[in-house]
């Protein structure tokens, strides 16, 4: 893990924190520049960067990793008077980010997260890049398993489409993934915003509480894939009681990029194509497409 700041204690304190973890070790450097000589030489699985640094900031950094490196996801540390930089540093091709002020309860599982994502990409890269169309449907119970297996074989079958590198299908997974965790927790389920804020424990518990309970237990999660060659679809629909997407605030606007609530929306606008929601707030519809027609639109 390469953990890139400025501040030596802050590098210590996001490496300890990583360090933390079994398996894990930190290597550091100072800025965007050292970072990219690092990469080269040490060959990291991660890099988790702070946005707002001499010589070259994180955003700069995220887009020389992307040309450089594409293979290696970057995860960004966002603090208060960074929010513009980290909305670029995603559309430039970040793979996550995680508040300064969360970073003890919220960096080890996003970088297991985007590590997960990598891993299961590179096992099915040959074999699914064989395949030039697929349409699939599920109808899931509300089993976080059960969503965790959708999420893993749904990343596999994303090496079929030749729309990107391999930086862009872990964002795709990453985009599709915070999809499916809505149509659970905050569709199905109906936990707020705060879920975020408990502790483990405790939403834990309410999870198999209202697994259990009417009307929650009775709602399923339907999603539908089309892929090809050229373009990618996911449509997932909960049986929740929905919002009104027209009253959603826009997280890609930087004063919005620290509240609880919607940030898994970011992340599926950020890296997706088109994000469209149903008039119900229930069904969203996530579109990748290749980049030249992308680009032509």
């Amino acid at each position: 893990m390469l953990v890139v700041d400025d501040s030596a204690t802050d590098r210590r304190l996001v490496g300890g924190l990583l360090e933390k973890q079994a398996d894990w070790k930190a290597i550091y450097a100072a800025d965007g520049l050292q970072a990219l000589t690092q990469i080269e030489m040490q060959h990291p699985d991660v890099v988790v960067t702070d946005l707002i640094m001499p010589r070259m900031n994180g955003r700069e950094l995220v887009q020389a990793v992307r040309r450089r490196f594409p293979e290696v996801p970057v995860i960004l540390i966002t603090a208060k008077g960074s929010e513009q930089i980290a909305v670029k540093a995603l559309q430039y091709g970040a793979a996550s980010y995680v508040s300064k002020k969360a970073l003890a309860q919220k960096l080890p599982r996003t970088v297991e997260k985007v590590l997960a994502a990598v891993r299961e990409g590179r096992t099915q890269t040959r074999l699914m890049s064989l395949m030039t169309r697929s349409e699939s449907k599920f109808i899931l119970e509300n089993d976080p398993d059960m969503v965790a297996a959708l999420c893993s074989h749904l990343k596999q079958t994303m090496h079929c489409v030749r729309l990107a590198d391999e930086s862009d299908r872990i964002r795709m997974g990453i985009a599709v993934q915070e999809a499916l965790l809505n149509a659970l927790y905050h569709g199905n389920l109906e936990i707020g915003p705060n879920m975020h804020e408990m502790e483990y424990a405790e939403l834990d518990r309410l999870v198999r509480e209202r697994r259990e309970r009417p009307p929650y237990c009775h709602r399923r999660i339907h999603v539908f894939v089309k892929l090809s060659t050229d373009e990618a679809t996911y449509v997932i629909r909960d049986e929740g009681p929905g919002f009104d997407p027209s009253r959603l605030p826009d997280p890609r606007d930087p004063k919005n990029l620290g509240q609880p609530g919607g940030r898994g929306i970011l992340l599926m606008r950020t890296f997706m194509d088109e994000v469209r929601y149903n008039e119900k707030g229930n069904e969203v519809t996530l579109t990748k497409r290749l980049r030249s027609k992308a680009s032509a639109a």
